[in-house]
């Protein structure tokens, strides 16, 4: 494969980093995570219309730039830099390929288009914040994890007939018809704020249940949604509660596809995540070699001492190390299915996040005794390496799974032993 980025790659870089820089300052970041919507409406519009950012990866045929999972993953290492609160990960990088893999061809031409052009914000719930399972990335998504039974996770029944084209708006309506969903969901990422809901619901009970998707527009009565608090406020979770609310089934009935479209999508979200964690570990990599050159401890600059330099060059090498795995990752994730690495992405995931994790605590060392105020910039960046692994992790769990997916480990009934 052929390494070097083309022009075109870098012109999305340099152009969204320029942007960036002048309209997501650290107090810009504060203020937009603060809103109601929990980001900058404003510069998400800008976003959208001059870059084409939420549609970066989808087909020009329905309203898309048609670049693929490598241009994305740039575009994600420059927001995470920024910290940028928006809604390109729930949108762009879970729903919008999800419609794409699985939706009819009315249901993409309606939604499609509207998600590409900044238009319309959408989220992904999936209950009992079981995100990183459902898209395969801490274990296996063939089971029950949108709950089963008759109590617990999410639920959906088919309507009455008499009602099956009463919803034809909310996405597709046709044969499918409509369906009617009661649960929970927590940790629904941007799901407080986001027009339209793809939501994880178990049906046919236990014995015989099937996970699937369904789309629910975000003023449907009896959805009643609020935002939790968390310690990130860039990445805002929510409460999505469904009283009897009405959705469209995604697609077709078939829950196989359902899983493999998951895990496809699992595989291109973990490598633009990766790439964004390296982008942040380097933004606070940048910022405190600057602090260190000009803060003067004993008459000289504590970036003069060698334990300094040390460690500083360690995280360095973590950087490099990170970028590079999520650039294989965001090229696995686009690679054919017979050339794929199943464990590139989790595995890029994992080493991005730990990277953040060790860069952002070394931050708050090396910036002494303003780096410990919970109040100063680099916490910023602690708070996403915190809050990420809690997300999608954690790292171990990542780990882990790659392992038994490569069949580096087999099971004696209870335990895990080398194969």
């Amino acid at each position: 494969m052929d390494a070097a980025f083309t022009e075109e790659q870098h012109e999305i870089r340099r152009t969204l980093r320029e942007l960036l820089q002048k309209r997501c300052g650290p107090d810009e970041v504060k203020a937009a995570a603060r809103t109601p919507a929990g980001y900058d409406a404003a510069l998400w519009r800008q976003l959208a219309q001059q870059l084409g950012l939420p549609g970066l990866a989808l087909p020009t045929a329905y309203g898309g730039v048609g670049c693929g999972p490598t241009e994305l993953a740039l575009a994600c290492e420059e927001t995470g830099r920024a910290l940028l609160p928006s809604p390109l990960l729930p949108t762009a990088l879970l729903v919008a390929p999800l419609v794409l893999a699985l939706g009819t061809e009315r249901q993409r031409t309606e939604l499609l288009p509207a998600l590409a052009a900044g238009e319309l914000t959408a989220a992904l719930a999936v209950p009992g914040g079981r995100l990183a399972t459902a898209l395969a990335l801490t274990g296996r998504n063939d089971g029950t994890w949108a709950g089963g039974g008759r109590a617990g996770g999410i639920q959906a029944r088919r309507s009455a007939a008499g009602h099956a084209t009463a919803n034809g708006a909310a996405g597709g309506g046709g044969p499918e018809g409509v369906w009617r969903l009661y649960g929970e969901a927590t940790q629904v990422l941007g799901g407080h704020s986001a027009e339209l809901l793809l939501v994880a619901a178990r049906t046919g009970g236990y014995a015989r249940g099937r996970t699937l998707l369904f789309v629910v527009r975000g003023d449907a009565p009896g959805l009643v949604r609020t935002r939790q608090t968390v310690m990130d406020e860039t990445r805002p979770l929510a409460r999505v509660q469904l009283r009897e609310v009405r959705g469209t089934l995604l697609g077709e009935e078939a829950s196989e596809q359902v899983a493999r479209a998951l895990a496809r999508v699992g595989a291109g979200a973990a490598a633009a995540l990766a790439a964004e964690a390296v982008g942040a570990a380097d933004a606070a990599l940048v910022r405190t070699v600057e602090y260190v050159r000009a803060r003067e401890q004993f008459g000289r600059p504590i970036g003069s001492f060698q334990a300094v330099q040390h460690r500083l060059a360690d995280l360095y090498v973590q950087v490099q190390a990170a970028r590079s795995a999520a650039y294989y990752a965001a090229w696995a994730a686009d690679a054919p299915a017979a050339d794929a690495d199943p464990c590139a992405p989790g595995l890029a995931l994992a080493q991005a996040l730990e990277t953040l994790r060790a860069v952002a605590g070394e931050a708050i060392q090396l910036h002494g005794g303003i780096g410990f105020t919970w109040e100063h910039d680099a916490h910023l960046t602690f708070k996403r390496a915190a809050c990420d692994e809690l997300l999608l992790g954690p790292v171990h769990r990542l780990r882990a799974h790659a392992a038994e997916v490569a069949g580096l480990f087999r099971t004696d009934g209870r335990t895990a032993v080398p194969a």
